[in-house]
């Protein structure tokens, strides 16, 4: 792979090259990209899905919304650092393609807030109850009508393959969807690999898949644009998605602990302790000792340990350029971090206090319920409508379906997964509404 290639500002149906040279510095194309996201309906929605903590009645517990925005700052600043220090070794970036540091940091912000864009309600228990539905619930009779392949995209429904869906699919009057460039596509895509690929490794980008079956094509242009195709059906990770995931390890590690502790969950006296390695070089105590209120002195910690990893994923990014160039850095980047064991030590407390608490299981437990009825009203409203086989009920579901996700003429499985996708869409709120005028 090679940078020139991998900053790629194609669109879906571009006929002629981008340039970079001859980009707008007003507002380059990477940063068009932001601003498609911020007004996308899509990203609003995540103001009311659950990063942690569904159903929170607090101001300062994060939301997916609130999490996104803070991971795009956090992959901002570290790809405008990495973009300086390569701009620097590479000046031919600069020189002759007229690529700036901004532009790697445009890139990963954009790829940062659009990266929980396709998570459903109800957090990852939500992910898991839509796979369920179709593994063990009333989708399973859909099995034998489905190819190995197509059923693999339901069983193991994936916010992550979703989220590429949202941002590129076509709809009607609208190709390519948002048209994002396909830099940011590929600093998006954290797995390049689609349900279908048999291939297993314990390199980080085949952990899950990142775009459904239905979309293989396309992400095989994208992969061609970039540089990132190895063989047939195996990629390589754009080098800036490992900087999507830094900025998602950074910002979940510290911020989930900081709910867990203005929630009262996690003792304060904790924050210090846990986090005292990374702030020890920062840290003004006279300022810190002068704070008033917890949240304020928490926020203070977490805002010092989070220019601490900055900094730490930035030297490893560098230190291991062309192994990210050549397909064959195999793991995330904070797995080789100086800090390494503070981290893990302030997740386990994190899982143990919050993650397990027993207000957030009730409510991820509640969340599974809905959304798996929601799942058996939908879809069976969805294959009578293709069956010509509607009852009254299905008539009234159908009505609260958009009919963007509704597709008499096509084959099943693309309708089962849309509806799966719609599901994916709903806000916590919307979905407990409408479970509780269902029952």
């Amino acid at each position: 792979m090679n940078w020139e290639q991998l900053l790629s500002l194609k669109r879906q149906g571009d006929n002629l090259k981008r340039l970079r040279i001859e980009q707008d510095e007003t507002r380059i194309g990477f940063e068009v990209d932001y601003d498609r996201i911020i007004f996308s309906s899509a990203f609003r929605s995540l103001q009311d899905k659950t990063q942690v903590i569904p159903f929170s009645k607090t101001s300062f517990v994060h939301t997916r919304l609130t999490h996104s925005l803070e991971v795009s700052v956090v992959g901002r600043s570290l790809g405008r650092i990495i973009g300086k220090k390569l701009i620097k070794k590479h000046p031919y970036l600069n020189k002759t393609y007229g690529f700036q540091s901004n532009d790697f940091g445009a890139i990963v912000a954009a790829a940062s807030l659009s990266h929980d864009i396709g998570n459903p309600p109800f957090g990852h228990s939500g992910e898991m109850a839509i796979g369920d539905f179709f593994k063990n619930g009333n989708g399973l009779k859909y099995k034998e009508k489905l190819s190995e392949q197509q059923y693999k995209d339901l069983c193991n429904f994936e916010g992550n393959a979703n989220g590429f869906k949202i941002i590129s699919e076509n709809k009607i009057g609208i190709p390519g969807g948002l048209r994002l460039s396909y830099a940011t596509l590929g600093a998006f895509t954290k797995y390049p690999k689609g349900s279908t690929s048999n291939k297993s490794s314990k390199h980080i980008k085949d952990k899950k898949f990142g775009f459904f079956n239905s979309q293989n094509d396309f992400f095989e242009e994208v992969a061609n644009e970039l540089g990132l195709k190895e063989s047939k059906s195996n990629y390589s990770r754009h080098p800036l998605a490992y900087l999507v995931e830094a900025a998602d390890d950074i910002c979940y590690t510290l911020i989930d602990f900081e709910d867990g502790i203005n929630l009262g969950w996690i003792s304060e006296e904790f924050a210090l302790e846990y986090l005292i390695r990374l702030v020890k070089d920062s840290i003004d105590i006279k300022k810190y000792n002068s704070l008033e209120h917890k949240s304020d002195r928490v926020a203070y910690l977490r805002a010092l340990s989070v220019n601490t990893l900055i900094n730490d994923a930035v030297n490893i990014f560098m230190k291991n350029e062309e192994a990210l160039l050549s397909g064959n850095y195999s793991k995330s980047i904070l797995s080789e971090s100086a800090f390494k064991a503070q981290m893990k030590d302030i997740i386990d407390i994190s899982v143990e206090k919050v993650y397990k608490s027993e207000e957030v299981i009730e409510k991820e437990l509640k969340g599974y319920q809905v959304i798996n009825h929601l799942l058996e009203v939908f879809v069976r409203a969805a294959v009578n409508n293709q069956e010509d086989n509607m009852t009254t009920l299905d008539d009234l579901a159908l009505a609260c379906i958009p009919k963007s996700y509704l597709h008499k003429e096509k084959d099943l499985y693309t309708q089962l997964l849309d509806i799966s996708c719609f599901i994916a869409s709903l806000t916590d709120g919307k979905a407990l509404e409408w479970y509780k005028k269902m029952n």
